[in-house]
């Protein structure tokens, strides 16, 4: 069975909320319109002419929504009470509700406290106790990357797609570029602008 001229573009969804706001003169978080203009600036690359859209893939974590202990000073901070949980709730909703977009989502869970990025450089200029509200929560995702993975195996095994394109600068999913490589697949890897390990771009057929 030949693979039908088709793509798939999976998106790495802490990864591409993290980039565009970062290019956003503001800081704004970014919307699910953004999004879709950035798949849609994918669509049309040169090498994607002659191909079919499968579906945007969009991989996430549903926000935490933990009640969590300062432990500086005993203060408890609602998660799902703050405008970032909002935020990506919103986000989530509206992007669900995009035609040719399906989100993915892992979980997230509030584990212990780190240093914030401002209390960090305040710290490195001048050396001072530590405040309570210089901490914030450590917020991890589970299960984005291996979702990620699986629907790279998917896509390959049961030649849905001839291209996939990936929007990430994770080098944890090298393996299975290898593997989706292997099984005659062509993946395009768009990094928006990140600096990358050599392996991830190695392992990629061609860098948008």
């Amino acid at each position: 069975m030949s693979f039908p001229l088709r793509y798939a573009v999976l998106l790495d969804g802490g990864f591409v909320v993290k980039k565009l706001q970062q290019a956003s003169a503001t800081r704004a978080f970014p919307s699910a319109d953004e999004i879709e203009q950035l798949c849609s600036d994918i669509a049309a690359h040169p090498d994607l002419a002659d191909y079919d859209l499968l579906r945007n893939y969009f991989y996430h974590a549903t926000p935490a929504k933990d009640v969590v202990t300062n432990p500086l000073d005993g203060s408890q901070l609602d998660l799902a009470a703050t405008p970032i949980f909002r935020q990506h709730l919103s986000l989530l909703d509206r992007l669900e509700m995009k035609p040719h977009f399906s989100v993915r989502l892992g979980e997230t869970m509030a584990q212990e406290w780190r240093l914030g990025s401002s209390a960090m450089r305040a710290l490195s200029r001048a050396s001072r106790p530590i405040q309570p509200n210089d901490l914030v929560p450590n917020i991890m995702q589970k299960g984005v990357d291996l979702r990620i993975g699986l629907d790279i195996a998917r896509l390959s095994l049961r030649e849905m797609v001839r291209i996939i394109v990936i929007v990430t600068g994770d080098s944890d999913l090298v393996p299975a570029f290898k593997f989706a490589r292997r099984e005659g697949l062509k993946i395009y890897l768009k990094t928006m602008g990140h600096g990358v390990r050599r392996e991830l771009k190695a392992h990629a057929d061609i860098l948008l």
